[in-house]
């Protein structure tokens, strides 16, 4: 095999994978319907607490229920902002949830 064949042989290969790492990633499927949760009595603590509902995390693979849990208030807002996807300057982002 002369020298030139060999070199373009790795060419087309390596392009290829080169090429891969540029694809952009597709916005995930819509999440699954959000599992129905009972709110639990909350513990007895001297912090006030606050529920934060379960919502589904997007992992970049899939989606993964987080349940809900109650939480110290301090620092809280009292609106809970569900996870979305926004549109940025550098393309699609997740915006995890949070409180307001």
């Amino acid at each position: 095999m002369s020298p030139g064949r060999f070199v373009s042989g790795l060419f087309v290969p390596l392009a290829l994978a080169v090429l891969a790492g540029c694809v952009v990633p597709s916005s995930p499927p819509n999440p699954p319907v959000p599992v129905v949760e009972q709110m639990p009595n909350p513990p007895v603590t001297e912090v006030p607490l606050i529920w934060q509902p379960g919502h589904w995390n997007w992992t970049g693979a899939g989606y993964v229920w987080q349940p809900g849990e109650y939480v110290p208030k301090a620092g809280h807002g009292g609106l809970w902002m569900p996870g979305y996807w926004a549109q940025t300057p550098s393309g699609w982002a997740w915006q995890p949830p949070h409180w307001m």
